[in-house]
């Protein structure tokens, strides 16, 4: 689906995060920045709700004057509807002042008001770079698919951005190569699909181990989110908590039985960290509060094609309920059943092969390790 006619209107009116420089530039484009305009919106602060990071601020009756800049170039224009809207930013009308002081009709996109004030710097440091790569996601898509379709997995963009800024910490290089990503020749780089998930299709050349490049490559990627895994654990009582569910893997395979006994699972939304998924899925899915986690390990699941990386931990909790329980999420479908077991049964479990999935497997042979500590410690 091509873009909507490029039609003159009314200035734009940026400010709060829209107006950040390295987002702004991304958006309209380094000529476009050097034709905007500074002006004000007295009488009006920026707000926010601080549990929405990611949530543009609104704008509120306050002492003082919003600053922004004024964008009338229709292509730059386009550009930001087509972000906006993907950011669920409603459209309004307002009067700015310029610099000559002309009071001036302007197209304005702000979130709601929140209670707090918007702090500039703060949001720069804490979701600044997250939201760049949203942004970037979203406009690579502008030219076939509705913004309105890319709000409706707004969720998801976020998530995805906020995994690309995870994995810029990156790991020890003690016996692998040390090259770095930015040796890999990247000569096009196009988006394959792109709904609830993202697959991307590269042409690159990488160093070699012998120091040349390889040929040109044809590669594809499913770009993921981060997931946070957890096994519920009682060293008291020597038990685990598993969570079985119909799962899309094991049926578009063709496994006769797509059901699948695995750790507590979920996404990491952005601004959230690993620890903190890990409590909300097993409030979510088991109606469990941990006490403690403990690491088990980060790692890629299926690095040959795939981003998704998991973070896996050990849960310690309370499990006095051996009986079969119900849970999940309605709004996102859910249909989750957990089995509270002893630890012999659970490691049966991996000798009968009925733990057929990565997570599981190495978060129990990762409880026979440490199960003498954990249980003195109790």
């Amino acid at each position: 689906m091509g873009r909507a006619p490029v039609v003159l209107t009314s200035p734009i009116f940026v400010c709060g995060v829209l107006a950040w420089p390295p987002l702004l530039e991304k958006i309209v484009g380094a000529e476009a920045m050097e034709r905007l305009r500074p002006a004000l919106a007295p009488g009006l602060v920026l707000t926010c709700n601080r549990g929405q990071p990611f949530a543009l601020p609104g704008l509120a009756p306050g002492q003082g004057a919003v600053t922004g800049l004024l964008v009338s170039d229709p292509v730059a224009q386009e550009r930001l509807r087509f972000v906006a809207t993907a950011l669920h930013a409603p459209e309004a009308q307002g009067v700015v002042v310029t610099q000559d002081g002309r009071s001036v009709a302007a197209q304005v996109w702000c979130g709601p008001p929140g209670p707090a004030p918007w702090e500039p710097q703060a949001w720069a440091a804490g979701s600044g770079d997250v939201m760049r790569f949203a942004v970037a996601e979203i406009l690579s898509q502008r030219d076939w698919r509705p913004a309105e379709d890319l709000a409706a997995t707004l969720t998801m963009v976020l998530a995805r951005a906020a995994a690309r800024v995870t994995a810029r910490q990156g790991v020890p290089a003690n016996l692998r190569s040390a090259t770095l990503a930015e040796e890999v020749e990247t000569l096009a780089c196009e988006t394959l699909h792109a709904g609830f998930f993202l697959t991307l299709g590269y042409r690159l050349r990488h160093p070699r181990f012998e120091g040349r490049l390889s040929p040109v490559l044809r590669r594809e990627v499913f770009v993921a989110t981060d997931a946070a895994l957890v096994l519920p654990y009682d060293p008291r009582r020597d038990r685990v908590l598993l969570v079985e569910q119909f799962r899309m893997g094991p049926y578009g395979r063709g496994d006769p039985r797509p059901w699948m006994l695995e750790p507590v699972a979920g996404r990491i939304d952005a601004g959230e960290t690993p620890e903190a998924a890990a409590r909300r899925e097993c409030r979510e899915e088991a109606g469990l509060d941990l006490r403690r986690l403990e690491k088990i390990s980060t790692h890629y699941c299926t690095p040959g094609y795939s981003t998704e990386v998991f973070h896996l931990f050990l849960g310690l909790c309370d499990l006095p309920d051996l009986a079969i329980g119900l849970g999940g999420l309605d709004t996102e479908q859910e249909d989750i059943r957990s089995h509270v077991i002893g630890f012999d049964q659970a490691m049966a479990l991996l000798d009968s092969g009925e733990a057929n999935n990565g997570p599981l497997v190495l978060s129990l042979i990762w409880l026979q390790r440490e199960r003498a500590r954990l249980r003195a410690s109790a």
